[in-house]
């Protein structure tokens, strides 16, 4: 049995502690662009889909801009339906075609303004598909990874130790399995490049039931606070310049360019006539592009490209 019920209070639940995290983070201090919010502190928009529209149903994105902490950053919950499975989620499930379909989940990404403060992005998301006179088939998906521009090691090795430890009790290969496939999905094909130094990734997960499935997802969404926050704490204090915003620019061009590229997530939501606005919430405010440009070897913008080839960090 395929309780939506449960799905949708622990994602509601999941997406407040979420924002309530980084509001603490935010603090008190309002960020530099003026606001009507009050300082640190996300825009809670919900949304209805209009009736006749080939998708219905519902959500809330969360968002801050020009933070203190974070120059932009959305936690994003929505429940959505539809009439036929998008060409992106039957790819791999020809049998689903015309299959009606309910999902749901949460989505996170966060830009800090600091250039020593990593992006991270975290999703779990659970979709169920139906046919008249069929039992639903449902799966799950989700996983999280850091992006780092000038990385620290040591944030990197907590970011996958607090993963393991997550995955822990569903089984000792499946953290293994879980990075592997997160370092193989970020991966940017058209310029042979990670995206950044990974995390764990799943998707289409069904195999041990319900029950199993859920509470994995559970555990991945309740330890991204926990991975990536003490990271911020420990590096949004450090002192930085218009070189290192420069560097941050150009290398969140990369992080665009995978989005729109090849992001199974947003090739779902765009293609089922989802919310344009919540769909790309991830893209950061400020980007630059450069053509065939390297850092100086040696230099500080160079040590990145030494830690993201794949490896293991625990």
């Amino acid at each position: 049995m395929i309780d939506t019920a449960a799905l949708k209070t622990y994602f509601t639940g999941l997406q407040a502690r979420l924002v309530a995290a980084a509001e603490a983070i935010e603090g008190e201090s309002g960020g530099r662009t003026p606001r009507v919010l009050p300082p640190g502190r996300f825009r809670a928009d919900p949304w209805q889909k209009e009736t006749g529209q080939p998708l219905g149903g519902n959500g809330l994105t969360c968002i801050i801009e020009g933070g203190r902490v974070f120059e932009r950053g959305g936690v994003a919950f929505s429940h959505v339906t539809g009439a036929a499975l998008p060409a992106s989620a039957t790819a791999k499930r020809p049998e689903l075609t015309g299959c009606a379909f309910e999902a749901m989940g949460v989505s996170l990404v966060l830009h800090p303004e600091n250039p020593y403060c990593p992006t991270a992005h975290m999703n779990v998301r659970a979709l169920v598909a139906s046919k008249p006179g069929e039992e639903p088939v449902g799966w799950f998906g989700g996983g999280m990874d850091l992006t780092p521009y000038y990385p620290f090691e040591d944030d990197i090795r907590h970011f996958h130790a607090t993963s393991k430890q997550a995955l822990a009790p569903f089984g000792d290969d499946v953290h293994a399995r879980y990075k592997k496939w997160c370092d193989d999905y970020f991966f940017l094909k058209h310029r042979n490049e990670p995206r950044g130094v990974g995390g764990v990734f799943f998707d289409d997960l069904s195999e041990g039931g319900f029950e199993r499935c859920f509470a994995l997802t559970q555990a991945v969404g309740d330890a991204f606070t926990d991975a990536y926050f003490p990271i911020i704490e420990r590096r949004q204090d450090l002192s930085y310049g218009e070189r290192e915003r420069d560097f941050q620019a150009y290398r969140r061009g990369r992080y665009v360019e995978f989005n729109l590229v090849w992001d199974r997530g947003t090739l779902f939501g765009l293609q089922s006539g989802g919310r344009t606005e919540s769909i790309l919430m991830s893209l950061p405010p400020v980007v630059k592009w450069r053509y065939d440009w390297t850092p100086e070897a040696g230099s500080p913008e160079a040590h990145l490209y030494d830690v993201l080839p794949a490896r293991d960090w625990v």
